[in-house]
């Protein structure tokens, strides 16, 4: 019984002796409770929304205010053409459109019925499903306010999904996987390359040789840089193939956008690699600080705008919600450059400040 306690203690020992690692033991637990407990929401607190009204009168103004006034959307611009629809789906300015038919009002008081359009988003099938549902609520609401007999004659919102009329959620896991496989690849196993030389003790071997940090940092980086890009390429011929989802923009540009990100991957697991002792704690950091993240932040499941304002602007820093943008906008939307530098600036920044503090970080070591 001694000699057992004798070994509990030594284990014990071990766990604490890293002050980070013990920090990471006792803190994911609470992290991962918190993000699990405000990212994982069903509900949409808030729509974009755009208006193409071509009746111009006081029940198609009145649906409008009642529709904004639930809290939920935000009116982002009037349309004055069904061109623009298009155009700001594809740009992330809008979630949804409403067409109002011309003469809305005065058919509806002569006969009971209207034509109204719901136009969402069906790059993510789950928040089209929920946004029409609430938009029809409003909307019987109304009429069964203004003349009971209103919903069994016919004003019932038609919905129309844009970039996904069948609802499949491979539209929406695909590019999500896309972006977790190469976080994984490229940070996770990135993150423990120059710990496992500290652990092994080749770091020395290192110190001494002629190489620089950055041709140091650029040998440990290629090898997952060539694995992620096969990985890239192998995702999008399944997707094609097997899923059948579709590229609508540029392939070039996609593969372009994809390399952007695996290179932030690659330099955020340089860097999480320069700041731990051992593997154990780069690891638990890339899947507690990373994947986690990856999945609940950045939009692959749940939408961030549904989220509190803390967590969207921690959103902002995780570098696969801006790659989802893009990969959702060129595969699905056929959106080009014009509509993504502003995401593909943000990846290029991201990307040179983490190389930056992982050659800085790493040459303070050599030093």
């Amino acid at each position: 019984m001694r000699r057992f306690m004798g070994f509990v203690r030594k284990e014990f020992y071990h766990i604490f002796r890293d002050r980070r690692t013990a920090a990471i033991l006792f803190g994911m637990p609470v992290v991962q409770l918190l993000l699990f407990g405000f990212a994982i929401r069903n509900e949409i607190s808030e729509v974009k929304l755009g208006i193409l009204d071509r009746s111009h009168d006081p029940v198609t103004r009145e649906i409008t205010d009642r529709v904004l006034a639930s809290g939920t959307f935000k009116a982002m611009r009037n349309l004055n053409s069904q061109s623009e629809i298009g155009a700001a789906f594809a740009s992330g300015a809008m979630n949804e459109a409403v067409v109002f038919e011309p003469g809305f009002g005065a058919r509806f008081q002569r006969e009971g019925t209207g034509d109204l359009q719901v136009i969402t988003d069906g790059s993510d099938p789950n928040v089209s499903r929920i946004v029409t549902g609430y938009t029809a609520t409003i909307v019987r609401e109304y009429l069964r306010e203004m003349s009971p007999g209103s919903i069994e004659t016919g004003v019932v919102p038609v919905p129309l999904l844009l970039f996904n009329p069948s609802l499949k959620s491979v539209y929406l896991f695909v590019p999500g996987l896309m972006a977790l496989i190469l976080m994984l690849v490229s940070a996770l196993m990135t993150s423990i390359s120059i710990t496992r030389e500290k652990e092994t003790g080749t770091l020395e071997v290192l110190l001494v040789s002629s190489l620089g940090p950055v041709q140091i940092i650029a040998g440990k980086v290629v090898p997952y840089m060539l694995l992620s890009v096969v990985n890239v390429l192998t995702v999008l011929v399944l997707a094609f193939t097997v899923f059948g989802v579709p590229c609508r923009g540029s392939v070039v540009l996609l593969v372009l956008e994809s390399l952007l990100f695996i290179m932030t991957a690659l330099s955020l697991g340089m860097f999480i690699s320069t700041i731990t002792a051992s593997q154990q704690a780069a690891m638990m950091i890339s899947l507690g600080g990373l994947l986690l993240p990856t999945i609940l932040l950045s939009g692959f499941i749940f939408p961030v705008a549904s989220m509190p304002l803390p967590l969207q602007l921690i959103s902002n820093i995780i570098p696969a919600r801006w790659y989802l943008v893009i990969v959702r906008a060129i595969m699905l939307k056929g959106a080009d450059f014009s509509y993504l530098w502003r995401e593909t600036m943000i990846l290029a920044f991201m990307t040179a400040v983490l190389v930056t503090a992982s050659v800085r970080k790493f040459s303070e070591r050599l030093q």
